[in-house]
């Protein structure tokens, strides 16, 4: 760990004004549009409010605080934190089926991800009205998303200083205006007795459905667990005992603003901006406004690291990756960016209003935090955690979330719908993506390395054949140190000799620690046939060409390996010979016979990795010294053929 990211990750005033910055953003602008979303369009009643006030409190305590805040963010995979995360813990178990929970709870995640960005956004905007009742908020609330996805590619080191201070202003804010209203109404914390909550649910018509609206005011948390890597987990704990008083504070307030108004409709006024003197809407729609920039930052920087992680774990076709500044874990992908920009578009311009898009949010993380929970029980089965604890958590959340679930269930016609169509789409992207890469692994042939160690030996010392590279690596996909693929022999032997100094060979392995990367050697023929396996986290881009060149180098520096030119006359002169890498594509066969669904499994796949990087730029190989060199796969050949000769 460097040591700008020791001092975020200890506990530290500064590490708690950049966990506030980047870990709380989401749940922290939620009190723009929850309260909107309990009292909906009826008029404005003391059960609903006091009940819904209690089922916030208690959400926030159970949901944020006990599961996520207290025990989720125990279970760290070397300081990271988010479901991928999670799942390279505990598929250690080999319980494939976790495959699944995974793969759900990660695509409704960045489904998530599209309508966070437009409704935090637009419910700061529409506070605009309160000054112009007929302002146009839509154009604006375009002009920003647009904005804020355009700056993607140029990373947020800069800006980024500035999200510490915006979220402390914003939440010092929220419990201003609560401590505010609640002076003239001291009587709402009896709220915090959860038989209100018993009585909207329970015995209030339609009052169970309201929790699809309290819901809201915890979907943060599973952000929050998601960005555990970037400040550390002692932060983020203390940090929150101060977001959540303030949070209660101001949803108090509203509460406290909304008594007072009872029997009224609430039309267009947001509770929240009504709690603001006159003179200071201005103002506090400008803080609203930035704290909302902030929290879409936040998720969609999550966005990008979640399918980071997905390509590395197989679960996503290879995409390009860029890093745009030296920040640790800092990363930007173009395709993502700009399709989580035009999901955001066609969000706001079908839902329009922020109230409209309370009914597509909630629904899809909801899914989120019941994987987790699902996976989280394995975690803790595996650190053998108390039995009758283990079982009492799980039945605890999986009623919890399970009702959280069924109320949401109703906003399905209302906008659910979009958000699950997209957690679906993804979902079967992951799923595709990762079965059919099982089935092409299955049928690929391996040899033992040393029956063709000989050929190898004879073949680099060969004067008859032409010599196709000083230094010629292979990328091979042989777990075993001992095996190769017979593609490759056949490419080295056959396709056109291929005469070279030293034979390479790399492997690359993905491991379930996020940022380890090590490497081991091993020669077969002393400068003549050498392996290298790496081994990187799931979290570390495959940059093989910068790592190869830093093995070499090593190697070099112990005088394990003699890298200059075989050439007499450079190497006289100290030149180093070349390197070429040769990478293998492998295409399915017309010569297959292979049952429907994994010919299904197989087109979509190939759909898919037609439009995805290619291998070589995908290892970050460069390209001038890349030959890329295609094989048929033939997983199932057809019956034999009854093909007759004739005269």
């Amino acid at each position: 760990m460097s040591k700008d990211n020791h001092l975020v990750h200890k506990l530290s005033g500064a590490g708690l004004l950049v966990t506030l910055g980047i870990i709380f953003g989401d749940i922290g602008t939620s009190p723009l549009y929850v309260y909107s979303a309990i009292v909906g369009n009826k008029p404005i009643d003391i059960d609903t409010v006091k009940g819904g006030l209690s089922c916030i409190f208690w959400t926030l305590t159970l949901q944020t605080t006990l599961k996520y805040v207290v025990l989720t963010l125990r279970a760290d995979n070397k300081g990271e934190g988010g479901i991928f995360s999670l799942y390279a813990l505990v598929r250690k178990a080999r319980i494939k089926w976790l495959l699944f929970p995974a793969i759900i709870g990660g695509s409704a995640l960045l489904a998530d991800g599209i309508i966070t960005p437009p409704i935090s956004v637009a419910s700061a905007i529409e506070g605009l009205r309160d000054l112009n009742p007929d302002i146009q908020t839509v154009p604006i609330v375009l002009a920003i998303l647009v904005g804020m996805f355009f700056i993607q590619q140029f990373g947020t080191k800069f800006i980024g200083k500035f999200f510490g201070p915006v979220m402390l202003v914003w939440f010092l804010l929220l419990a201003v205006l609560g401590v505010m209203e609640i002076s003239t109404n001291f009587s709402i914390f009896t709220a915090l007795n959860p038989y209100y909550a018993y009585v909207l649910l329970f015995n209030h018509p339609g009052g169970f459905l309201v929790l699809g609206a309290v819901f809201l005011c915890t979907t943060g948390a599973e952000a929050l667990y998601s960005d555990l890597g970037h400040c550390g987990r002692e932060n983020i704990r203390v940090s929150w005992m101060f977001v959540k008083i303030t949070l209660i504070l101001n949803y108090f307030g509203q509460g406290a603003w909304l008594i007072s108004h009872q029997g009224e409709l609430l039309g267009k006024t947001n509770p929240f901006y009504a709690l603001m003197p006159d003179w200071f809407l201005p103002v506090g729609i400008t803080i609203a406004t930035m704290a909302t920039i902030v929290a879409s930052q936040a998720l969609i920087s999550g966005s990008f690291t979640l399918i980071n992680e997905a390509m590395r774990l197989n679960f996503w076709p290879k995409v390009k990756v860029k890093y745009p500044s030296d920040l640790k874990g800092q990363l930007y992908i173009p395709s993502v960016n700009w399709l989580l920009l035009a999901g955001c578009i066609i969000v706001t311009l079908k839902f329009q209003e922020s109230s409209n898009m309370q009914a597509a949010y909630g629904l899809a993380i909801v899914l989120t935090m019941l994987m987790t929970t699902t996976l989280l029980t394995y975690y803790m089965v595996i650190k053998r955690f108390n039995k009758i604890l283990i079982a009492l958590i799980m039945i605890t959340y999986l009623l919890i979330e399970g009702a959280f679930l069924i109320a949401n269930l109703h906003k399905f016609s209302h906008g659910g719908w979009f958000t699950l169509m997209i957690a679906t789409f993804l979902i079967s992207i992951m799923l595709v993506w990762f079965y059919a890469r099982k089935i092409r692994n299955r049928y690929v042939e391996f040899v033992k390395l040393k029956d063709y160690l000989p050929v190898l030996e004879d073949l680099s010392r060969d004067l008859t054949v032409p010599k196709y590279a000083t230094h010629l690596v292979y990328l091979t996909s042989a777990n075993n140190r001992e095996e190769i693929e017979s593609k490759i022999i056949y490419s080295i032997m056959q396709k056109q000799p291929k005469r070279a100094d030293i034979y390479w060979f790399v492997h690359v392995d993905v491991v379930d620690e996020p940022y380890l990367m090590e490497y081991k050697v091993n020669e077969f023929i002393h400068d003549d046939v050498i392996r290298i396996d790496f081994r990187l986290g799931f979290r570390v881009a495959p940059r093989i060409n910068l790592m190869f060149r830093k093995v070499v180098e090593d190697m070099v520096k112990n005088n394990e390996v003699d890298i200059t030119s075989r050439y007499k006359s450079l190497h006289k002169n100290n030149v180093i010979g070349d390197f070429r890498f040769i990478v293998i594509e492998k295409f399915i066969s017309y010569e297959n016979d292979l049952p429907i669904y994994e010919k299904m499994i197989l087109d979509v796949y190939d759909f898919f990795k037609r439009m995805s990087l290619s291998e070589e730029k995908a290892f970050g190989l460069d390209t001038s010294s890349v030959t890329v060199e295609t094989v048929p796969l033939i997983i199932a050949p057809p019956k034999e053929l009854n093909l007759k000769r004739v005269l």
